[in-house]
């Protein structure tokens, strides 16, 4: 039987593999360091934790629990691995590093499906199954193959991501919808806007100015300043009227309630595939998350907004999935190709787990010779997938698991529990566990 061939030994790379495995279907894992090191990396571990060793909330009802407990329904290694090497760490699953990929190596070690080559990969086969799971800091060489691959063009290197906010949470009091000259798409306006007067813009300024910057992990994320996605504090440096002429820009809007164009405006942008949650168009930043809750609840219409993403800017190479992917995270031009992890334009550990996981079982069927059965669109997994594959490529930034990726609950249920929040995500989890409970059974 063919192997599958995976590469990179992160977090979606060991747990794909480890699916793959567990379906009978032999494993090829290729992992470069310790020979070949990376700038953010310390070890040659399989699924070392670079940054933080917490993998979120297990409060349940969250998002990042509900995508927890799905992966533990499909048998997720390094899930058990989290289990198995867990520390005390209040309502977040957090580890102990070194026990985790102690286990996760013990277990790889102990699979006589799995075969670890600590090798460099710059060539994708020609033809085979392959995973690529190379991660956020891919290799130039192995870099320059998947632009060859995919389309240089569809092969970005650093995110630029605007915090994104839940839309039951913005003023509509304050904030207006309008299009810039009355131009829209489809007859509605496409853009909700926070005007600024010329006092509130001063002292947003200011905030900017003032504002901690967030510890930079990588080196190259240290100067992060690209021209093509410069921080909203690094365009406030420039001049106090940069903001006016770039992001904040008021021309061809006017505030309803006063007739006149405001003095600057914060344009927030609903995406399609994100329900009940609103885009701040040209906010990415690179302060720390607790400055930039304090400082965007200074904008007009912001003031109670909860925050479902915050704004980065880092060195994170992704592809252009919703151009290139299936909803099983294969390739639409290359069947048999598969990615998962970062690469394939998700953030945070679990989400890479989740991907890994998706990817190795697809990628198994496909070797099998079976085609690959996707997750259902009311889970989290199915949604993060739905989300990769099917987003507006003008607009994709890769993302976390929130509830504005799962399908919205019927508009009878919503009004029944329109004042209970906890009780509206209670039951998307509750649907999201019994599709995936009905998955496993067929």
């Amino acid at each position: 039987m063919r192997p599958v061939h995976i590469v990179g030994g992160g977090l979606a790379g060991t747990e794909a593999a480890w699916q793959a495995a567990r379906r009978g279907i032999p494993a090829v894992l290729y992992e470069m360091r310790p020979a070949k090191p990376t700038p953010a990396h310390r070890t040659g571990r399989l699924a070392e934790l670079v940054c933080s060793n917490s993998l979120k909330s297990e409060s349940p009802s969250t998002a990042p629990w509900l995508l927890k407990q799905e992966l533990r329904r499909l048998d997720s290694l390094l899930m058990r691995a989290a289990a198995q090497a867990r520390v005390p760490g209040g309502h977040a699953l957090t580890v102990d590093r070194d026990a985790f990929t102690d286990e996760i190596a013990r277990a790889i070690a102990g699979e006589p499906l799995i075969e670890v080559r600590r090798e460099e990969v710059t060539c994708i086969p020609a033809a085979g199954i392959v995973v690529i799971a190379s991660g956020p800091l891919t290799s130039p060489a192995l870099a320059d193959e998947i632009a060859r691959l995919t389309g240089a063009r569809r092969l970005y290197f650093y995110d630029a991501i605007s915090p994104i906010v839940d839309a039951e949470t913005v003023d509509t009091s304050v904030a207006f919808w309008a299009s810039r000259y009355g131009k829209s798409t489809e007859g509605s306006a496409d853009y909700l806007n926070c005007p600024l007067d010329r006092p509130q813009y001063e002292r947003f300024v200011d905030a900017l100015l003032e504002g901690q910057a967030a510890p930079a992990h990588i080196e190259e994320d240290a100067t992060p300043y690209f021209e093509a996605c410069l921080p909203i504090e690094e365009l406030a440096r420039r001049g106090r009227d940069t903001l006016r002429f770039g992001p904040m820009k008021p021309v061809g809007l006017a505030d309803p309630r006063s007739g006149r164009r405001p003095y600057a405006v914060v344009q927030l942008r609903q995406e399609n595939l994100r329900a009940q949650s609103f885009n701040l168009v040209g906010f990415q930043n690179h302060m720390k998350f607790g400055e930039q809750a304090r400082i965007l609840r200074m904008i007009p219409g912001l003031e109670r907004a909860e925050f479902l993403r915050f704004g980065q800017i880092h060195r994170n190479t992704y592809i252009d999935a919703p151009s290139l992917l299936t909803p099983e995270l294969e390739m639409r031009a290359r069947p048999g190709v598969f990615f998962a992890g970062q690469i394939s334009g998700v953030e945070g550990y679990v989400e890479a787990i989740a991907t890994g996981l998706m990817a190795g079982m697809h990628a198994a069927r496909r070797a099998a010779g079976a085609a690959p059965r996707p997750l259902p669109r009311a889970t989290a997994l199915g949604s993060l997938c739905h989300y990769i594959s099917g987003a507006d490529p003008a607009h994709y930034q890769p993302a976390n698991i929130t509830f504005d990726l799962l399908p919205p609950l019927d508009e009878a249920t919503r009004q029944r529990l329109r004042r209970d929040k906890a009780a509206r995500h209670a039951e998307i989890c509750r649907r999201a566990i019994e599709a995936m409970d009905e998955y496993l059974c067929t």
